[in-house]
């Protein structure tokens, strides 16, 4: 026997009190005494009816209280990467305290259409690699907020990787100008193609035109090897598909069996950086005596390593914090934040 399908109507005839009366034990309790509340609550508790429609209520009013994080990447893969983890605590942060909620989307998915009904805008996390998703954001008629990279028209949280990158690759090199030794440097790329593939970037694999944190955090590199004049042979730059331990170490080894092997490893991320250290390692090769190694990001876990990561720092917490507040402002701005250069021992 199935369970009747109540609605407010039909429950409060069944009460025997007005809609009004019902609505009001729910939506606005001071306009009811608390006895009065607490029978009629305690009645439809009873008769499994547990207030009025919210998604109609949604609906009629236009706002859902739900914000869609829409991620760069998988779900699963997201939330257990340590920067994007800090970005969205943050976010929540912000947006909890204001009773909206997250809806946790796949920028691989085709579209937004499945969910844009049903909140009140978004915030996009990295760009994502479908193009045709590109295209529905920036038509949207719903608040929009990009991090990480920028949509025409809506409002966008960044820092500036190119320079960051050019920074931290700078400290790297500081230590040839003077030495015998030139430097023979790698670079360990993340998401430089569009592939799940570990392998070469060459430069015909590049788009002529792309605006996502990996070219430009590669530009930066390639800016300050030229500028300390030192050349990056073709086949040293690798794409590495994922953040990973699991993917960064295979492409270490495979850096590191180059001859001549390079003294030089410029690491996208963190993670990447503490597996080339941790494969470094285990190959006898000493750090940073025989290879300089820095990341990127900033991670508690990057510091605490022995030796600690050079690294750009930047906080992803206050990112999200940032771009969720820019969200409630509806603010079209445009925010460029602070990063900090931290020296380890890997340099």
């Amino acid at each position: 026997m199935t369970a009747k399908k109540w609605t407010l109507k039909s429950i409060a005839a069944q009460l025997g009190v007005s809609n009004a009366t019902v609505s009001n034990a729910f939506n606005r309790p001071d306009q009811l005494s608390k006895q009065k509340r607490e029978e009629i609550l305690s009645a439809c508790h009873e008769l499994g009816y547990f207030g009025p429609n919210q998604a109609a209520r949604s609906l009629r009013k236009g706002t859902f209280n739900i914000v869609a994080l829409v991620l760069p990447d998988s779900v699963e893969y997201m939330v257990s990467d340590p920067v994007a983890s800090s970005f969205m605590r943050g976010v929540a942060k912000e947006l909890e305290p204001q009773g909206i909620n997250l809806l946790l989307f796949s920028g691989g998915a085709d579209n937004v259409n499945n969910i844009v009904d049903f909140v009140d805008g978004f915030i996009c996390y990295g760009r994502p690699r479908n193009a045709k998703l590109i295209d529905h954001l920036e038509a949207l008629n719903k608040e929009v907020v990009a991090v990480d990279f920028e949509l025409k028209g809506q409002a966008s949280v960044n820092i500036d990787n190119y320079q960051a990158a050019y920074e931290v690759s700078k400290q790297a090199l500081a230590a040839f100008h003077d030495a015998a030794t030139q430097a023979n440097v790698a670079i360990l790329g993340l998401r430089l193609l569009d592939t799940d593939l570990i392998c070469r970037v060459y430069d015909h694999h590049l788009p002529k035109l792309n605006t996502s944190i990996a070219h430009q955090r590669l530009a930066g590199f390639r800016q300050a090897l030229q500028e300390s004049h030192i050349a990056l042979s073709d086949d040293k730059t690798w794409n590495i598909p994922e953040s990973s331990e699991r993917w960064a170490r295979i492409a270490a080894k495979e850096a590191l069996n180059v001859q001549p092997r390079p003294n030089v490893l410029l690491c996208m991320s963190d993670l990447i950086a503490l597996a080339a250290a941790r494969e470094a390692l285990e190959q006898g090769i000493k750090v940073p005596e025989e290879l300089k190694i820095v990341g990127f990001d900033g991670i508690d876990e990057a510091q605490l390593f022995n030796p600690a990561i050079t690294t750009i720092h930047q906080n992803s917490e206050a990112k999200g914090q940032r771009a969720a507040e820019l969200f409630m402002s509806k603010q079209k701005q445009q925010l460029i934040l602070p990063f900090e250069l931290k020296v380890g021992q890997s340099t």
